[in-house]
């Protein structure tokens, strides 16, 4: 049996991703189904069945020709048993998508967390292949993460290590979605971008937001089209941003001494308005001795990470 070939799967609130790719991580195909959330878990389960076949039909690959399976996905989860056990984007519960997709298959799943799945991808086909100690942050709807020590995912003895989004930078500061005050989701997220904008558009500064947010279209996007308009106030709010990341960064760099960090994720689109902020307050308070030889860099595979972080996991 020639199995040559992997498949990887990026399951997400709104979309399933699935790619076909060869023995080099190299996409063949890649196929994009929507992952009709609100009608079920037995509907996302047959949704990701479907992208499998429609991928394999495709790319005119027997499932026989297919060596593993991975697949990233929201979490929480149980790595080992393979279990999805709920999650905020999802209808989720206990789902044993593992056992499921082999029994359908016959090919040996495995399953990550989709940040960790990404860090994977960064170390494996992006921007971290010459480096065994790296750090992955996603700045996106929310922040999170992934660690890479000695080339492998860093898990924690529960397994659920790499919560970055969750470390505190600043005790005082809002509630975040977790339930504490002051994560650094609460401040750097594009979530928590937009959060400021609702807050500056009702106040009494003068900002462009206002006028541009007439159809109530508010989102890090848009204040990003503000920033790049000259709007102080738009610029403000990512230097906020960026400022609270630079604390996050160097807090994490003081306990995990990397040798590369990536950033990742939809905001960082709009890094040319937070990430010299960013690396400022970084170079303030992280340890010399660790931030010398730390190197900052972007996610080298933009919008597949989340599809080669599946490959990878395979």
């Amino acid at each position: 049996m020639n199995s040559n070939k992997y498949i990887g799967i990026d399951l997400g609130g709104t979309k399933i991703m699935t790619a076909v790719a060869d023995e080099n991580g190299e996409i063949i195909d890649k196929v994009k189904l929507a992952t009709e959330s609100h009608l079920g878990q037995t509907r996302i389960k047959d949704n990701i069945f479907s992208s499998v076949y429609k991928v394999l039909a495709n790319t005119n690959t027997k499932m026989e020709n297919i060596n593993k399976i991975g697949i990233g996905s929201p979490g929480p989860l149980n790595i080992e048993r393979g279990i999805i056990y709920k999650s905020s984007n999802l209808p989720i519960k206990n789902m044993q998508i593992v056992k499921l997709l082999k029994k359908e298959t016959g090919i040996d799943t495995y399953i990550q967390n989709d940040a960790n799945a990404a860090a994977l991808g960064e170390k494996k086909f992006g921007a971290g292949q010459e480096v065994d100690d790296l750090l992955y942050i996603t700045i996106s709807t929310g922040v999170g993460g992934g660690i890479i020590v000695n080339g492998n995912i860093y898990y924690g003895h529960t397994g659920n290590a790499g919560e970055i989004g969750h470390i505190t930078v600043d005790p005082a500061g809002p509630k975040c979605g977790c339930g504490n005050y002051g994560c650094l989701e609460s401040f750097s997220s594009g979530t928590a971008i937009k959060n400021m904008a609702k807050k500056a558009i009702k106040s009494k500064d003068e900002t462009i937001l206002k006028e541009m947010n007439k159809n109530n279209k508010l989102s890090a996007e848009l204040v990003a089209k503000a920033a790049a308009k000259g709007d102080n106030k738009a610029l403000a709010i990512f230097s906020e941003a960026g400022y609270y990341l630079g604390i996050g960064m160097a807090s994490l760099v003081n306990i995990f001494n990397p040798e590369l960090i990536i950033l990742g994720g939809g905001v960082m689109k709009a890094k040319e308005y937070f990430l010299d902020k960013a690396k400022e307050e970084f170079k303030k308070r992280a340890l010399d001795v660790s931030a010398d030889i730390v190197k900052i860099t972007e996610a080298k595979l933009k919008d597949e990470i989340g599809v080669k972080g599946a490959i990878a996991v395979a």
